[in-house]
């Protein structure tokens, strides 16, 4: 790892806080809503080209393009952590622009199913550079008062996105036909994303490194070895091994929400248009209430948001299961979006209470790793048992894992925010 440098390799401007690097973290923010744009052109309209246009029948095929993408994103998250850290952030950010260029020609163009799969690979592996790499890039911003509120902001930026070019693609759709003009968004996200990237993004390595510096004595230790940290994210160490459980588990039920929800609503007669807003809906909620939740974490703590957020995400899944009208249909997804906030970005500004700014970047690509695992997890489990037992059963299902994550953390986590420690 290359964070650890002596304090005469820093700039003499760097400093830590927002309010410090507004114009640099204001950027991310733009990215991020670029980045998170790039999935929302997907949400509402996806499964629906599946049946229409290349008449896939089975919900586990339907799904396989969540699948291939929340694999390629969680795999790729991993190598992201550790290449920022040994090359730097600004390098990934632009490489996974790059990557994510063919995406909404393969949308707009594909013969069949098989190259709507493909494009969803490049996206994972996009998503997985960019998204992570924004993530990092704040959290080195702030520094350690504020990465709650840092978190907040960055997945609002993300999430909103989402929902406005689920609600813009679906519109599109209901009055366009579902391809290619619906993907023409994604030609802008990705020109732009890029642009910004390369020609104003400046890399955040040495705020990493000046906040090494600047922490205690008693936690300023050698590296662990990348074994040690996957391990200790992913099992031994109490905290992170919670974190990283109720992050896939969120991913689980937004794989499984993102594959099936726009099934549940168009057999329940909802129109593209109403589909569209549906799909908007949840994410869009998410997003806004994330600018409350991660600010409310840096003042109250971490552990109760994420117990409760997971509760609810559960009570909101229950709730479209059982519905079949647009209002109730709607109450569900906004309960799933508020619980999804109060638990998105106080995972990741816990991970900051407790792990080492020299290898925080390695350990937040472990725990995007398995966050976004549940991606694929949730789309293959779902569509299993919605093909053997119906989508309801797969929905309850869903709910169930949801509460019993949110009862893993409570039992098993403690409050992380508090002094720093190795």
């Amino acid at each position: 790892m290359s964070l650890p440098h002596s304090r005469s390799t820093l700039p003499a401007a760097i400093a830590l806080g927002m309010r410090a690097n507004w114009r640099q973290f204001s950027l991310l923010v733009l990215v991020n809503a670029f980045v998170g744009a790039m999935v929302g052109m997907e949400r509402s309209i996806l499964p629906a080209i599946a049946e229409r246009e290349f008449h896939v029948v089975a919900h586990t095929a339907i799904l396989a393009f969540i699948v291939v993408f929340g694999v390629s994103k969680a795999l790729t998250n991993y190598f992201a952590g550790r290449f920022s850290d040994t090359y730097g952030r600004k390098l990934i950010l632009v490489a996974g622009w790059l990557i994510a260029t063919p995406v909404p020609f393969l949308l707009m163009w594909a013969p069949s199913w098989n190259w709507v799969l493909l494009a969803n690979v490049f996206l994972g592996v996009s998503q997985g550079l960019t998204w992570s790499t924004t993530v990092i890039m704040k959290i080195d911003l702030a520094g350690p008062k504020s990465r709650g509120m840092a978190m907040g902001i960055n997945e609002f930026a993300g999430y909103i996105a989402v929902g406005g070019a689920a609600l813009a693609t679906g519109w599109i759709a209901a009055h366009h036909g579902l391809r290619p003009q619906p993907f023409y968004l994604g030609v802008i996200f990705v020109a732009a994303g890029l642009l910004l990237s390369l020609l104003l993004v400046r890399d955040t390595s040495a705020h990493a490194r000046l906040e090494a510096q600047l922490a205690p004595p008693a936690t300023q230790l050698a590296p662990p070895s990348q074994k040690a940290i996957f391990w200790n994210t992913s099992l031994r160490d109490p905290d992170l091994s919670s974190i990283s459980q109720a992050g896939m588990v969120n991913n689980l039920n937004d794989g499984m929400a993102w594959g099936l929800f726009p099934l549940v609503f168009a057999n329940a007669g909802m129109s593209l248009a109403q589909i569209g807003t549906l799909a908007a809906i949840y994410p869009a909620v998410w997003g806004i209430g994330q600018l409350v939740t991660g600010a409310i974490s840096d003042r109250i703590g971490r552990k109760g948001l994420i117990v409760a957020g997971m509760w609810l995400q559960a009570i909101g899944i229950a709730i479209i299961a059982v519905a079949a009208a647009f209002a109730w249909f709607v109450l569900g997804a906004i309960l799933l979006g508020a619980g999804t906030a109060m638990v998105y970005p106080t995972l990741l500004a816990a991970i900051g209470d407790v792990v080492h700014p020299a290898w925080r970047a390695s350990t937040v690509g472990v725990y995007r790793l398995w966050r976004d695992m549940g991606y694929a997890i949730g789309a293959l489990l779902a569509g299993l048992v919605a093909d053997l037992f119906g989508v309801a059963s797969a929905m309850w299902l869903v709910a169930g894992l949801t509460f019993l994550s949110g009862l893993i953390a409570a039992l098993r986590m403690r409050e992380t925010l508090r002094p720093l420690r190795a």
